[in-house]
């Protein structure tokens, strides 16, 4: 890969964030991107990454080393993520359903024996979760949700449907968040299990986005659920916003990792393809399209380092990371689509990594927040003014 650190942030890292980027960029460069466009074309995830994954410590990897993760700052973390999406945005999927959207919600707002139970499995990679938010009908407005948990002598009785489900086919266990009553505020975490009788994930197929991810949906009838089940530590929307927001820091810094693949695989084109005697990187044009590329790269680096630096410290607010999630995740789809074109024809090609992540960029456009949601939080953060109603 090109060197894409224009503005020599590395200087501005530690040595441990420096040792973790390594050590991801080589599992990257040496186990995914060897096999993740033939699982794409097959549209499966690649299993064999599971368990490898779990050994390096990449799920959940900023939760504490009490409950067998890494304790990683949440700068290092980030870093995971950038270059876990290098790779392919359904491998930082994984890992960042697996740590942002089960393992945190478990950890902040489960119970102990919750805690104990699930998380140093889910981190080894031995168990795998799932997070059911959204619904057919409801995706932008989670307060609209249908699924609703009514109270019985067990414990509780789920029905519903969640859809867009990254994981949920083969999950061991589902966070699920349902209304037990009429408005925002009775919405409640439930953990189910697989096998629950009445619980079923059938996979959603025929992408063309994300296509080395399972996506399913999730389809509640008449599901029992214990009471020990319940997330106790969190009611109404708070709950599932925060794990959100967890995830939208992560596909910040994925995002970019993204960027950085498909300009790399573009100025190396550039450097060797020949026309009219020359490489094409010698034309005025081409020149301006990599210099546009590696400008907002480098913007997108540095607004994701300094979320994280926020983040560390504690500071960062939502409408933050809804920026870094709505700038980078855009300026990445641009930049591939500007790779495409320096590749020409070559550039739908499996034989390069581009139409690949042009494809993916589309759904992550649009999933943990579509990029016009993320608009609508900085718009009201710095007016003041609600635009949602």
């Amino acid at each position: 890969m090109k060197n894409v650190d224009y503005f020599n942030l590395d200087a501005f890292m530690s040595e441990e964030e420096l040792m973790v980027r390594n050590t991801v960029r080589s599992f990257v460069d040496e186990k995914v991107l060897p096999v993740i466009e033939e699982a794409y074309e097959q549209g499966v995830y690649p299993n064999e990454l599971i368990l490898p994954m779990g050994d390096l410590g990449l799920y959940g990897a900023n939760l504490p080393e009490e409950y067998g993760c890494a304790g990683m700052s949440a700068t290092a973390y980030g870093i995971v993520m950038q270059e876990l999406e290098r790779g392919d945005s359904g491998v930082r999927s994984f890992a960042s359903v697996q740590g942002s959207l089960v393992m945190y919600p478990i950890y902040a707002f489960g119970s102990e024996e919750q805690k104990r139970k699930w998380l140093p499995e889910l981190a080894k990679g031995t168990k795998i979760g799932c997070f059911g938010l959204t619904e057919p009908d409801f995706g932008s407005n989670p307060g609209g949700m249908i699924t609703r948990a009514e109270r019985t002598p067990y414990g509780w009785k789920l029905n519903g449907a969640k859809m867009w489900i990254t994981n949920g086919t083969v999950a061991d266990v589902a966070v699920v968040w349902a209304k037990t009553g009429e408005d925002t505020r009775s919405i409640r975490g439930f953990l189910v299990e697989k096998g629950t009788k009445g619980f079923t994930a059938p996979e959603i197929k025929r992408k063309h986005s994300l296509r080395a991810s399972i996506t399913s949906e999730l389809i509640f009838e008449d599901c029992e659920i214990p009471e020990e089940n319940i997330l106790p530590g969190v009611e109404g929307l708070r709950g599932p916003l925060s794990c959100l927001n967890q995830a939208r820091y992560g596909i910040a810094w994925g995002a970019v990792g993204s960027a950085m693949a498909t300009y790399s695989a573009a100025l190396e084109y550039s450097l060797s393809r020949i026309q009219f005697d020359r490489p094409i990187g010698g034309f005025q044009l081409t020149q301006k399209k990599l210099a546009d590329m590696i400008t907002e790269i480098t913007k997108g680096q540095m607004m994701s380092l300094q979320l994280g630096r926020l983040k560390d410290a504690g500071k960062v607010t939502p409408a933050q990371v809804s920026m870094a999630k709505r700038n980078n995740v855009a300026m990445a789809l641009e930049v591939a689509r500007t790779a495409r074109t320096i590749l020409g024809a070559n550039g739908i090609s499996g034989e390069y990594p581009i139409m690949r992540h042009m494809n993916n960029l589309e759904s992550v456009l649009t999933y943990e927040g579509t990029h016009d949601i993320h608009t609508l939080i900085i718009g009201a953060e710095v007016t003041g003014l609600q635009a949602f109603k």
